[in-house]
């Protein structure tokens, strides 16, 4: 189901990404959410959640335990 905004995101997401990158994740899967419908809700929700991570990488990189912009 999509994310009205990152204050509905899970806990470990809100805790480990950066405001920006939380709010990449919100827009994307919202986006894919919409886009994939046709999918059926477990692959549509699966996919919505990998096209998120994919725009999040996108942007920024884990290095060590912290998600840091890319340069």
């Amino acid at each position: 189901m999509p994310y009205a905004s990152i204050d509905d995101l899970p806990p470990p997401l809100q805790s480990h990404l950066p405001i920006h990158a939380q709010e990449i994740y919100v827009g994307a899967f919202n986006s894919a959410w919409v886009e994939y419908a046709a999918r059926g809700p477990l692959k549509r929700e699966k996919t919505a959640h990998r096209v998120a991570w994919a725009a999040v990488k996108r942007k920024y990189e884990k290095f060590g335990d912290r998600w840091v912009p890319r340069e």
